[in-house]
């Protein structure tokens, strides 16, 4: 089997210059899929015709069109870029654009941090909070982070008790401007052919200083450039790419989903038994990293293999199923209307309080332990289970490639933000525990360790019951905090008890609050390391019938290099150093506890 040709890929624009001088010749097999072809909105629109320089070669052509009508880049300041518009929305707005009412919508709110110690100040923060309807954005076992107007923090500081009234600081001074700050820059000057190092397009393998920088993440992207961005990876990597739909959301959009695998000539294995990996991001419509972070993951998988042995030998081993945002509506709605809407679009029993909890409206324990049945709720579960059109969409799609097409779901990743944990099952309850509990705790502390030496961050371990609870003691005994929302009714959870994931987690990325939902995008590409680094230990992992640390030995034993994959702004040999400084001891903070070998059950 010959291996798709190297490409000097860092840069979306790279891609479009290797699909120019190196067409798709692979003679890998690809994977065969069950999912149904996707809809119109995949076919890529008939270029319109105009005047062309002739002096101009044609795959520049072919790059600066694709780069400047995909990413809406502006052309240059020449005759022929002189008066392109940007395309339009709607409302007759530019499609990236931050909505024009956002200081009016935001300018009078903050998000206080409020440091709780006992049960009776979670308690009455909890109750504090639905009576008055308030954005609780995040939540751990000694802190809360809640959006409100500041005009109503009087009121709630009157329902807590005297040890809260102090106990609380402000997170972000200017909410308005953090949120401008997270959408796309509306300069791109830097992007046009000229400003580019011609070494973003040489033959190396290895990227140098100068190609480090990617277009396509350099910001947060809209639905209208993400959807076009997988049909070009398709296209440019049809030996191992499929684009395919997920189902139809509320709204009537196209879930998109990317599938990537490869099933080599002389394998042997049965068609349609496939073991295959999950990984899902936006349910949430504000979590934009989570979006941004599964696309990352995918270009990483997509461009890396042919390049490198472990990469290629996962694509190999298991089919590979990105969900950007199962949520488009929502993920729409925060683009254009109001960037921390949190669920999706749904109609509910309230004409003016519209949208369903995503992630709180599966079947299995769905309204957990009490959820809020008003559905102006942040969290509202729905009516009954599976009420939000988009998770039964991606239920049904899961229970069809398990029961009628023969695919193993093996694991199972759901990204969300922030607070930076990964968590298992169970979300509903904290008394109860999965199958298999030690397992998943090892794989979790062994990908918390993978994000640690990729990048430095620490990640906590814990099930999600317990990361979304504090602990406070009670004489020898520990009392569980009251929840600020309701555990039941989770993706997490129904993928490992319902269709009985083996490996299923919920992972929340950056950061730990100090920016929240509206992580500046400086931080796309090192969250997407992160992610990154815990995917390929995540597949090593279930390669390997041994521990975390035999698998990574077994990788780069097997590829003969010193390191993973390397990164899109990091060189490879500075994670060589990070790997040899964790065997002289680990930092405190992140993992609490050293991974220990265990017997596989």
């Amino acid at each position: 089997m010959r291996f798709f040709p190297p490409l000097a890929s860092v840069t979306l624009l790279s891609l479009l210059h290797a699909a120019t001088f190196f067409p798709a010749g692979a003679h890998a097999t690809p994977s065969r899929t069950s999912e149904r072809p996707p809809s119109n909105q995949f076919d890529p629109p008939a270029p319109p015709r105009r005047q062309i320089e002739p002096a101009r070669r044609p795959w520049t052509r072919l790059r600066d069109s694709l780069s400047q009508r995909i990413f809406r880049a502006p052309g240059d300041a020449g005759p022929e870029g002189a008066g392109r518009a940007r395309p339009l929305r709607g409302d007759g707005r530019p499609a990236a654009e931050a909505p024009a009412d956002l200081l009016a919508r935001y300018g009078g709110d903050v998000v206080l941090r409020f440091n709780v110690s006992s049960v009776d100040e979670a308690k009455s923060l909890a109750e504090a909070s639905n009576i008055l309807f308030l954005d609780v954005w995040e939540f751990r076992d000694d802190w809360v982070d809640i959006r409100l107007s500041k005009d109503v923090v009087p009121s709630l500081l009157g329902l807590l008790p005297a040890s809260l009234q102090h106990a609380h600081t402000p997170l972000m001074h200017d909410l308005a401007q953090a949120i401008y700050e997270s959408y796309p820059s509306p300069a791109l000057a830097d992007l046009r052919p000229h400003s580019i190092s011609r070494h973003a397009f040489g033959p190396a393998l290895r990227s140098s200083a100068e190609s480090t920088d990617n277009i396509f993440f350099r910001d947060y992207q809209p639905l209208s450039v993400i959807v076009p961005w997988m049909r070009l990876l398709r296209s440019l990597f049809p030996t191992h790419v499929r684009l395919f739909n997920v189902g139809i959301s509320y709204e009537g959009r196209d879930i998109p989903a990317l599938r990537l695998g490869v099933r080599p000539a002389s394998s042997q294995e049965q068609p349609g038994r496939r073991k295959t990996i999950v990984v899902t991001g936006g349910s949430h419509a504000r979590e934009w990293i989570g979006t941004s972070t599964v696309n990352y993951i995918a270009y990483m998988l997509i461009t890396s293999y042919g390049k490198s042995a472990p990469v290629t030998r996962l694509l190999e081993e298991f089919d590979w199923v990105f969900v950007p945002t199962i949520n488009p509506d929502g993920y729409v709605y925060s683009w254009e209307n109001d960037r921390l809407w949190r669920k999706n679009r749904q109609q509910t029993s309230l004409r003016f309080c519209r949208g369903v909890d995503l992630d709180r409206g599966w079947g299995f324990q769905w309204d957990g332990e009490g959820a809020p049945g008003n559905p102006c709720s942040e969290s509202y579960p729905g009516e009954e289970p599976f009420a939000a059109v988009e998770s039964r969409r991606l239920a049904e799609w899961a229970r069809d490639e398990v029961e009628q097409h023969g695919a193993d779901i093996v694991g199972f990743l759901d990204l969300h933000s922030y607070s930076q944990q990964v968590l298992f099952p169970y979300s509903y309850s904290c008394s109860s525990s999965p199958p298999l509990l030690e397992n998943l705790e090892e794989l979790a502390l062994g990908l918390a360790k993978a994000i640690r030496l990729s990048r430095g961050e620490h990640y906590s371990v814990t099930s999600a019951c317990e990361g979304s609870v504090g602990q406070g003691a009670k004489g020898k005994r520990k009392q569980l905090h009251p929840r600020m929302e309701t555990g039941g009714g989770s993706a997490l959870d129904w993928f490992s008890h319902e269709l009985g994931v083996r490996y299923a987690y919920q992972i929340k990325l950056r950061d730990t609050g100090s920016y929240g939902f509206l992580l500046p995008k400086e931080n796309i590409v090192p969250t997407g390391e992160e992610a990154f680094a815990a995917i390929q230990h995540f597949g090593r992992f279930l390669l390997s019938g041994s521990s975390g640390a035999e698998a990574e030995e077994e990788a780069a034993a097997a590829s003969g290099d010193e390191a993973p994959v390397e990164p899109l702004t990091k060189h490879a040999t500075t994670v060589v150093e990070l790997w040899h400084e964790s065997a002289e001891g680990a930092p405190e903070g992140g993992m609490c506890c050293e991974l220990k070998r265990r017997k596989r059950r």
